[in-house]
């Protein structure tokens, strides 16, 4: 009997788990991916070469809106979700719909899908996206790169393109971005670290990636994605959680998982947090990861040319998933341009295309700008809105370089963000601990 599979994804973690558990193994037959959160990545195959013999004419990639067609069209035995950033009551959602269709229902766990490798690995993850995951790895590098060792960074994957041609990348210039043709949110990403002269690799295949990044490092940071828990065994789990949303360690998936085997949680954002829901935050980590140590941080937010916007109208630009998927209503540069004492402008009059859809599906989005740029199409809009918009200035607090990608009639006033540690040392003392450093 052979079991027919669907994999529930949004291009990440779905090819992954097929690679390490499912490719070469003649009792499954994988009939399908499904595609969510990430517009346009449905209609693709998952093509032959990277499928394996099983599979000669590849693996179709189709929405999730329609998941039940494909699960009776091919009678399908076996649906496994395989992507993040999901609330506990999400997740079960869409277990239902799998179960009302007759079909069984699986989640693979580190066990099964975790490659191990000979270089020590820092992994950092966290409770949802948004909480600040990226400027934790920045700050990770520098300590471990401090101490004289060579750093690379292995990012959790983005392939949004041409899977063959992203099926192993390597970035160690920011001329590699072009050449990969990378998105706006995998430049985010990639380039803070290629800028500071850190190599990245990031893809489809983790086992053949792991290889070659252990020829490059002395020790690998797992940069993680949305709320994921790591593809690569960590010896040390950092998982980062936002002191401005209290009740996410434990109510979101699989950001609970990411607590429960933590070693250190770094509460971020905490600068202006209430100090009850630090309190919170600790109390619902101890009771399901009493071992977990604790280190408190904030988020500078710096940028040069800021004290121009004051009494200015400007347009505020947005990480992208941050303020989509990620929840958020406003990030680090909405922030910047209050402080800054400047007149924040509704953007969505000058919504177009995919943006103006995009207003629609995430109504809690309001007086920001995602950076969103998964295709061309969205690039372009995104050039729209900011080019018509009738303000002084754009501050974009994407950390891509939105210049080298779309042609902007007004300055850009870049909004950096850096982990402040708030004098703890806890992330160095572990690290000491474990004898990465």
């Amino acid at each position: 009997m052979v079991t027919k599979v669907v994999i529930m994804g949004a291009a990440g973690r779905d090819f992954h788990n097929f690679n390490v558990y499912f490719k070469n193994r003649p009792e499954y037959r994988v009939v399908a991916f499904t595609a969510t959160q990430i517009p346009g990545i449905e209609g693709r195959i998952y093509p032959p070469s990277l499928a394996g013999p099983l599979y000669p004419e590849g693996i179709p990639i189709l929405p999730e809106s329609s998941l039940e067609e494909i699960i009776e069209k091919n009678d399908v035995d076996l649906v496994v979700l395989a992507y993040s950033d999901l609330t506990h009551e999400e997740t079960m959602h869409k277990v239902s719909r799998i179960i009302a269709c007759g079909s069984n229902f699986m989640l693979l766990g580190p066990k099964s899908t975790m490659l191990e490798s000979d270089k020590p690995v820092i992994a950092i993850t966290a409770t949802r996206t948004g909480a600040g995951k990226s400027t934790v790895s920045r700050y990770v590098v520098n300590i471990v790169r401090s101490a004289g060792k060579r750093v690379v960074v292995i990012r959790h994957p983005m392939p949004y393109g041409n899977l063959e041609k992203q099926a192993v990348q390597r970035f160690k210039r920011l001329e590699d971005l072009d050449k990969y043709d990378c998105t706006i949110e995998e430049r985010e990403e990639y380039e803070p670290h290629i800028a500071s002269g850190v190599i990245v690799y990031s893809g489809v295949d983790y086992s053949e990636i792991l290889k070659l990044a252990e020829t490059e490092g002395d020790v690998l940071i797992w940069d993680g994605g949305n709320n994921d828990f790591p593809f690569i065994k960590p010896s040390v789990n950092i998982v980062v959680t936002d002191a401005q949303r209290p009740g996410q360690e434990i109510m979101s998936y699989p950001g609970e998982v990411n607590i429960r085997t933590a070693d250190i949680v770094v509460i971020n954002k905490s600068q202006n947090a209430p100090r009850e829901n630090i309190e919170v935050i600790k109390q619902n980590i101890a009771k399901i990861n009493p071992r977990a140590r604790f280190m408190v941080a904030g988020s500078k937010i710096t940028g040069d040319g800021l004290e121009r916007v004051r009494g200015r109208r400007v347009v505020v630009v947005e990480d992208g998933p941050t303020v989509t998927h990620g929840g958020f209503k406003y990030g680090a540069g909405y922030i910047a341009a209050k402080e800054y004492g400047a007149i924040i402008i509704d953007p969505r009059p000058y919504a177009v295309g995919t943006l103006k859809k995009l207003y629609e599906q995430y109504k809690h989005i309001e007086r920001v700008v995602p950076a969103i740029g998964y295709n061309a199409e969205q690039i372009r809009d995104l050039e729209t809105i900011l080019n018509h918009a009738k303000c002084d200035y754009i501050i974009s607090a994407t950390p891509a370089d939105l210049s080298r990608l779309i042609k902007i009639n007004k300055e850009i006033i870049r909004v950096r963000y850096e982990l402040d540690d708030l004098g703890d040392s806890s992330l160095y003392e572990i690290l000491k601990e474990k004898g990465i450093i």
